[in-house]
């Protein structure tokens, strides 16, 4: 009988942590969840843990967890602060860390987990973009499975099991081309913060809706791609499919093309990276062929939407530059949910504080978090 995965869920009152505990009561033969994190939410938090039992918890923000504390039982451990959520990494016996912090925080608590032995699942486009040459490294040097749970990372390492490296031509990233995909370019300096966040196809948070406008979230996954399969970036594209269908294709050298087709339910890419390499029936809805009329391709308008090509060089060049990338783009994107910056703003951020950045190359932990640091800086001149 196949074993149960203890799961610790980084981000847990997220938009990913609450699919990851879908797939945890839809299959608790396999999967267990052991620990939770979060940022601030705590009313949710402590709901989680009176749902699953946990004994280990971690708030990362102090003031939280000071209001947490008399609200959690008396056996559960809480860890406090960013420290927290690597001590609870440590304390926790999950053999599989799911990582669903947006932004920087999760990186420390990902390499952690990796020096622990833990097998990691990323949600979070951060770990892979900031410090891809670091994490996959380390990752090789302990023997721990990096699995991908973003839904079109989860479907590139379908389409590629079996398959040598050496066959594939091309890793084709869908994208479902965001609410703006056909708006005219002049149109996009007047569009507002409400508008942006009504995503066509997928309902997540702020950050990562904003950066499926612009489509950033695109070009993150490019470099994310590029260090998961360890593919340069020249065979790395992007294709727009609007009804989100076909999560991501490979392209092999005989001009065959593998596709991975479902819903757009963060369940079914949280599963396989859990139960791999497994497959588990579920309760997840099927794919009925007869009513999905048509799927539709488009190329990207790179031209209107520049950060495709910010990421593309950002991934060239590596070294530091995609953390720069990352972190002017946060910057950024606050910027304009708050309505200090038109929407376009966003990329022409990005640009500027990239083309002032010197890039280091093979960077440190401690080198990349200075760049990001600066990066943040600039962003906010």
């Amino acid at each position: 009988m196949a074993s149960r995965r203890k799961v610790l869920l980084l981000g847990s009152t997220g938009s990913i942590g609450t699919s990851a505990l879908k797939v945890a009561q839809d299959i608790p033969d396999r999967m267990e969840i052991v620990g939770l994190a979060a940022a601030r939410s705590v009313e949710a938090l402590v709901a989680q843990v009176h749902a699953t039992g946990v004994k280990q918890v971690a708030l990362s923000d102090e003031a939280a967890a000071a209001r947490a504390r008399p609200l959690l039982p008396a056996d559960v451990s809480l860890h406090v602060g960013s420290q927290g959520l690597v001590d609870l990494v440590r304390a926790s016996d999950a053999d599989m860390v799911l990582v669903a912090i947006v932004g920087v925080a999760g990186l420390a608590p990902a390499l952690a987990a990796i020096e622990e032995g833990k097998h990691l699942a990323v949600a979070s486009k951060e770990i892979l973009v900031m410090a891809g040459e670091a994490v996959m490294e380390a990752a090789r040097r302990k023997g721990v499975h990096v699995l991908p749970v973003d839904s079109e990372h989860n479907a590139i390492f379908q389409c590629l099991e079996g398959h040598r490296s050496t066959d594939v031509r091309r890793l084709l990233v869908t994208a479902s081309g965001g609410p703006f995909r056909q708006l005219p370019a002049d149109h996009l300096p007047h569009v507002t913060v409400a508008q942006a966040l009504k995503h066509p196809t997928w309902s997540m948070g702020r950050k990562i809706t904003i950066d499926s406008a612009t489509l950033f979230n695109k070009g993150l996954e490019m470099i994310e791609a590029r260090w998961l399969f360890d593919v340069p970036m020249s065979q790395i594209e992007v294709v727009v499919h609007p009804q989100s269908i076909v999560h991501s294709m490979v392209e092999f050298v005989d001009n065959s093309v593998i596709a991975q087709l479902s819903h757009s339910d963060m369940c079914f890419p949280i599963q396989y990276a859990v139960t791999w390499p497994d497959r588990v029936s579920n309760n997840l809805r099927p794919l009925d062929f007869a009513q999905l009329a048509s799927l539709h391709f488009e190329a990207p308008r790179t031209q209107d939407f520049p950060a495709l090509d910010l990421a593309r060089q950002a991934g060239e060049v590596g070294g530091t530059l995609p953390a720069v990338l990352n972190a002017a783009n946060e910057v950024a994107v606050e910027a304009f949910l708050n309505e200090r910056t038109p929407f376009p703003a966003i990329w022409q951020t990005v640009a500027r504080v990239m083309e002032k950045h010197q890039v280091i190359q093979h960077p440190d932990l401690e080198t990349l978090i200075e760049a990001d640091a600066w990066a943040r800086r600039e962003a906010a001149c």
